[in-house]
């Protein structure tokens, strides 16, 4: 186990994270103990114009993954429609890796509703939806109780602290499918359809829910706000790259010492990361990690230092998403681990366009024909055929994400896969997988 440099320990910059720790963190008592919404008592004596202005200048950008700045966003929502305007929080966290927005609900709920509150208002929405994953039953108890103690102090419901201004908050719980974490399809699940995505335009800015104004934000976003306007623009941005402002919660899991959350500024490198985590696990050398889960092409060893923020990633051929770090050794076989993850993005398809639909459907019989040691030199080409039919093609962005370990894999391990199909590696899956395979 590795001792962290202090250079690498002033990295860490806990402050969506720093309450967790405390005794009954998620209690309202704790949290205004501890700065709780003293921002939202800040915020409604600004105008909701100068709110959005300073999550502007501040520099958040979305942390669910497509990393859209969130001022502009929110600058986005038409005024004087006469429409009602939604806040919609998307916390339908279902993506293999990923597991920052669960533990934030559960230890620290009054963070993300106070964020609710300040956004709501910012945009001009009476009514708010926080849509959580139907399988987090501990963080789903835990944000209801946290909005029913925040009703009780006056923070919910009509003139709250006085102001004339009135929220109603609903937490909705999915039914656990992973394409609602799109968020035309959450909507959809939202008005009660089955969740499937819309075609865009018109975009939710305009034609959201009930085809009204509406903004989706991730849960780490909205988390991000009441710090944001305690703190001011300027402090938010002292942390994290010019382009890549605030800290971002890192999820390490794989082959660690310490697997867990991360938080540090932007920027932040593997190496660093593994620091904090106290290294390999003994007997393992790093040789494939994803830099934001699944859906993000995979990095190899040689990546070890690329900044982890929106930009840094990019340039290195990947993407930042949502940051689950998932570590893998020389132990670890990345043509098994992508298979393991296509599984997973064909069975959450919603079906609705066919490249996605048939196309993972394929490509996992190919890997199973790999895998079983009957794999053929064409099996490659018709990977890559396959994915360029959906890459940019299918309906949302799952289809886009389930391509990405598989190219990715082939840059960079394309040996592994010859290794099975010459024979030089032994078959990890048996015959009786590759029934209605071929």
């Amino acid at each position: 186990m590795t001792t962290p440099r202090p250079e690498t320990l002033a990295k860490l910059t806990p402050v969506l994270t720093k309450r967790w720790l405390s005794p009954d963190a998620w209690r309202i008592g704790t949290y205004e103990q501890l700065d709780g919404y003293a921002a939202l008592r800040k915020a409604l004596k600004a105008h909701p114009d100068d709110l959005i202005q300073l999550i502007k200048d501040s520099g958040l950008r979305g942390r669910g993954g497509a990393g859209f700045p969130t001022g502009l966003k929110w600058g986005f929502i038409p005024q004087g429609d006469g429409k009602p305007h939604y806040l919609v929080v998307n916390a339908d966290e279902g993506e293999p890796g990923t597991c920052k927005d669960l533990p934030l609900m559960t230890h620290d709920p009054h963070a993300l509703v106070e964020g609710v509150i300040i956004a709501s208002y910012a945009i001009r929405a009476a009514r708010a939806y926080i849509y959580i994953r139907g399988e987090a039953v501990h963080a789903a108890r835990r944000l209801r109780n946290a909005v029913q103690e925040a009703y009780d102090k006056g923070y919910l419901g009509r003139n709250i602290l006085r102001s004339g201004y009135d929220l109603e908050l609903v937490v909705h719980s999915g039914a656990g499918a992973y394409i609602c974490g799109e968020e035309t399809a959450l909507l959809d699940s939202l008005e009660g359809f089955r969740g499937q995505p819309r075609l865009r335009p018109p975009f939710p800015a305009t034609h959201g829910l009930y085809a009204s104004p509406t903004v989706v934000n991730n849960v780490g976003t909205i988390a991000s706000v009441p710090p944001i306007v305690l703190g001011g623009a300027d402090w938010w941005k002292s942390m994290g790259t010019e382009k890549s402002s605030g800290p971002m919660i890192y999820s390490l899991s794989g082959r660690v010492v310490n697997p867990g959350q991360y938080e540090c500024s932007m920027g932040v490198t593997l190496r660093e990361l593994l620091e904090l985590a106290g290294g390999m696990q003994p007997g393992h050398n790093l040789r494939f990690w994803t830099p934001g889960g699944s859906s993000t092409p995979l990095l190899a060893a040689e990546h070890l230092d690329v900044p982890l923020d929106f930009e840094g990633v990019a340039a290195a051929g990947s993407i930042l998403g949502t940051t689950a770090t998932q570590i893998f050794s020389d132990q670890d076989c990345p043509v098994y681990a992508t298979y393991r993850w296509l599984e997973f993005y064909h069975h959450e398809s919603c079906g609705k366009c066919t490249p996605c639909r048939e196309g993972n459907y394929w490509m996992v019989r190919v890997y199973r024909r790999i895998l079983a040691g009957q794999g053929t030199h064409e099996d490659l080409d018709t990977l890559l055929d396959t994915c360029d039919n959906i890459l940019g093609r299918s309906f949302c962005g799952l289809g886009d994400g389930a391509t990405s370990s598989v190219t990715s894999s082939l840059q960079y391990f394309k040996q592994d896969y010859l290794d099975y199909i010459e024979g030089r590696t032994a078959p990890k899956l048996s015959e009786k997988t590759l029934v209605g395979a071929h």
